[in-house]
């Protein structure tokens, strides 16, 4: 006859398996939603590149396009490069160098007709960290390619004040608040330069990847403490009481 005490043990052993399991489903939900997102961004960098009449003007459009491969004109604004600082690359130290480009032919029916371009990262200088390259900035109309991408990440900074900075390094970059100090109205994300550099800056950015196996790994913990929950319960509730029944 079941006892109180085994009906508790087996509503506890109910839960633990319930949740377990759902959190190895959640985390498998995650690997797949993770390679589906991984799988779209390698489709749009095989499409053909967007050029200054189809490049994005809103927010949910740039994102939407993001990794798409781009061919762009226009005319560089060195006078507004920035640095932005601790920005690693292959392991190294150092700096992304940003640099608006007035998109020309300018696209009719969007008020911004700039974009924040990454063109490249150069490394910290190991004697002065407040010195800077000299990065040479071709003059006249250019034609770049790049890759669409969102606006430099940020990185944990004390309030506000890297940000807002009017010094050429800074910790993190606002869109808005460039579109302030700059006083012209900036595209909602930014190009990553690609191919070989004149200039000797390196562009070996970073490339989505599916980062599934942690997910996986996830999974098949939460799954193995389920299995060993009923394993426990079938064992302590059935086979060793029949066994101590049967000597």
């Amino acid at each position: 006859m079941p006892t109180m005490r085994s009906w508790w043990v087996l509503l506890a052993t109910l839960v633990g398996v319930g949740v377990t399991a759902s959190a190895g489903r959640w985390q498998l939900s995650r690997a797949d939603q993770k390679l589906s997102l991984h799988e779209t961004m390698l489709a749009r960098q095989q499409l053909a590149p967007l050029d200054n009449l189809a490049l994005p003007c809103d927010s949910a459009s740039w994102a939407a396009t993001e990794q798409r491969p781009v061919r762009l004109s226009g005319l560089w604004q060195p006078q507004h490069t920035l640095f932005l600082d601790n920005r690693a690359m292959s392991g190294r130290a150092g700096r992304v160098v940003l640099t608006p480009l007035l998109l020309q032919p300018s696209p009719l029916g969007c008020a911004a007709q700039v974009v924040l371009v990454q063109r490249g990262w150069v490394p910290l200088d190991q004697v002065d960290r407040s010195r800077v390259p000299e990065v040479p900035t071709p003059t006249g109309l250019v034609t770049l390619e790049g890759r669409l991408v969102a606006a430099p990440s940020r990185l944990m900074e004390l309030g506000d004040a890297a940000t807002d900075s009017p010094g050429v390094i800074r910790q993190n970059v606002s869109l808005p608040a460039l579109s302030t100090q700059w006083q012209q109205a900036l595209r909602p994300g930014s190009i990553q330069q690609t191919g070989p550099s004149p200039e000797g800056l390196v562009r070996d950015w970073w490339q989505p990847s599916a980062d599934v196996v942690k997910h996986q790994a996830y999974a098949a913990q939460w799954f193995a403490m389920a299995a060993i929950m009923v394993g426990l319960y079938v064992w302590f509730q059935w086979l060793k009481p029949r066994r101590g029944a049967a000597h």
